[in-house]
């Protein structure tokens, strides 16, 4: 399974979460999209739930010299969700990442306070919550957001992408009630091989999708 693009993924992700809804398995639903990826996919997710749509800011926690690399993640004010296999098997220390998770906590701030501005953040407390990316690699990115939703008592909590590696599906399935992810290639290599068109989301492009699928 191949998608056009970040759009036609989500549309197909709404089908499938359309299930859980009319199971009456949601709700007071809240979409929460990991940005920036994560937001077209969620835009077609909450406009067929009828539900509003925020942003949960996560950022990664990279490897000195290799940022792309996630070993570890940060999602609001809660301590660094770590990849332990991946320390150990680099021979890395929580220590000597820490110039890296002040660096994402800078960036993370900036992100909130241009995406969100004087909006406060949404009430999740007794509410369906999924959290939306736009696929599931190593998927420690996505444990943080939902350790920070967790924290704050949805009633349900949901994680839906439209791809994913296997084992981190697997992986985080304990961390979410439910996880809904449409393609898990055995071969999967990166979240970018499965899309057409996988152009990087801008921060423009973020606010326009906030403003035209409002939080409420």
């Amino acid at each position: 399974m191949r998608f056009a693009d970040r759009t036609q993924a989500g549309r197909e992700l709404a089908a499938s979460l359309d299930d859980l809804r009319r199971q009456e398995e949601l709700p007071d639903p809240l979409v929460l999209a990991l940005p920036r990826g994560g937001v077209p996919v969620a835009v077609e997710v909450a406009r067929s739930l009828h539900a509003p749509l925020d942003v949960l800011v996560a950022r990664k926690i990279g490897l000195p010299g290799r940022p792309e690399y996630g070993v570890g993640a940060i999602a609001g004010e809660d301590p660094p969700v770590y990849d332990r296999t991946a320390l150990e098997m680099l021979g890395l220390t929580e220590d000597e990442l820490s110039s890296q998770v002040a660096h994402e906590r800078t960036e993370l701030t900036r992100s909130e306070a241009l995406y969100r501005g004087d909006r406060p953040a949404p009430r999740v407390a007794d509410r369906a919550v999924i959290v939306v990316d736009d696929g599931l690699a190593t998927g420690v990115t996505a444990r943080a957001a939902l350790r920070r939703v967790r924290g704050q008592g949805p009633a349900r909590l949901v994680l839906a992408a439209p791809v994913g590696a296997p084992q981190s599906v697997t992986a985080l399935s304990s961390e979410a009630d439910t996880v809904v992810c449409l393609h898990q290639p055995a071969a999967f290599e990166a979240v970018g091989l499965w899309y057409d068109d996988f152009p990087q989301t801008t921060d423009e492009e973020v606010l326009a999708a906030l403003q035209a699928t409002p939080a409420r």
